[in-house]
């Protein structure tokens, strides 16, 4: 299943970007001003704050809606109950929608449009993966079997759907698909004889998926059209652990030793950001979001791989998922504990930011 990458495919040192010039600390914008700096936006009805903890936020490529999840029980007038829930808010209405009512076990994804909503469960001895309409609230749920399911990304129609099930017999393994939520069609990206962790991640188009054999410490990408699979894209004596593929499906980001890498899909070759780790993607591939190893200074910053410069997210302690760029760098998600980022955060808990460029 594997095909050999051309001679032109690079190891991760191939180009190193050097850091640019970063800008100063984000300043807080009042709710409603979308303006340059930060603002928090796991808020409860009337803009106050919320009453628990809320993290594991994705923003769509247009920056209109950022799905999280909270146990807050404040964030809409009809969360009164306890445990995590998930929630979208639409940075254009300002307004917070409760989907579902099941608790995530992992962080919720949205698809590019903000139509759908996808996360897995607990449901009863296995794991599914739930999949809700955010304008209708209508749901449906992966189909596993009698197996268990996890790591979905959808695509940017919520249409195609790249997932791990994990199978139990004869031996532990694992199996990558993408489904397709209007036929039912289900395709194989790869099978793996181990459980550790692949992480797909799927184009915006459902074309691509890239996935990493945790066990190997490879990376590879599937291409549907073909069918083929290429990899391993670090070259064959480095290891690799895969952050994320673009939406466009030109860039896949990974991590290899103290280095974050961004692969070229078309050309082969590979950028290196040295001595950081890589925590998302943009959806052109021109943004990185990545954080320090241990060292002084930003928790979160923005780089335009472009152009090579940087632009400080969040000097203060944060952390922030896959998803969490829109596709002009102006917005970026990310989850705090931090009570200095914005003024009155007084609650204590983790919160949710958006942080406005311009």
């Amino acid at each position: 299943m594997r095909a050999a990458l051309s001679t032109a495919v690079a190891v991760c040192a191939v180009t190193a970007v050097l850091p640019g010039a970063a800008s100063a600390e984000p300043t807080a914008v009042a709710g409603g001003d979308l303006g340059a700096g930060v603002e928090r936006i796991s808020v409860a009805v009337g803009d106050t704050q919320a009453d628990d903890n809320s993290a594991g936020a994705s923003i769509t490529p247009d920056g209109r809606h950022v799905v999280f999840s909270s146990s807050a029980k404040n964030l809409t007038p009809d969360a009164t109950t306890g445990g995590d829930r998930v929630y979208v808010r639409d940075q254009r209405t300002r307004q917070t929608q409760r989907i579902g009512y099941l608790t995530p076990l992992q962080s919720p994804v949205i698809s590019g449009d903000g139509e759908y909503v996808a996360y897995p469960v607990q449901w009863m001895n296995n794991v599914r993966i739930r999949q809700d309409q955010v304008s209708t609230g209508r749901t449906a749920s992966a189909d596993c079997s009698a197996y268990s399911c996890s790591q979905p990304s959808l695509s940017a129609d919520g249409r195609s759907i790249a997932l791990v099930i994990l199978v139990r017999q004869p031996s532990s393994s694992q199996r990558i698909e993408v489904q397709d939520w209007n036929t039912g069609a289900k395709v194989t990206v790869a099978g793996l004889d181990h459980t550790y962790s692949s992480r797909p991640s799927i184009s915006g188009d459902g074309r691509y998926v890239a996935y990493q054999d945790g066990k190997s410490e490879d990376v590879f990408v599937w291409d549907r059209t073909s069918g083929a699979t290429a990899g391993p894209i670090e070259g064959p004596s480095a290891g690799a652990t895969l952050v994320q593929l673009s939406d466009d499906g030109g860039k896949v980001v990974y991590l290899s030793g103290s280095d974050t890498c961004v692969h070229d899909v078309r050309s082969g070759t590979a950028l290196v950001v040295p001595n950081v780790r890589g925590v998302a993607i943009g959806p052109t591939g021109r943004y990185l979001l990545y954080a320090p190893h241990d060292t002084p200074g930003p928790s979160l910053t923005l780089r335009d791989l472009r152009t090579g410069t940087d632009e400080i997210v969040s000097n203060q302690p944060a952390s922030a998922g896959t998803d969490a760029i829109s596709a002009d760098g102006r917005d970026v998600v990310f989850q705090s504990t931090a009570d200095d980022i914005v003024p009155g955060d007084t609650n204590g808990k983790s919160d949710v930011f958006v942080r406005h460029f311009f």
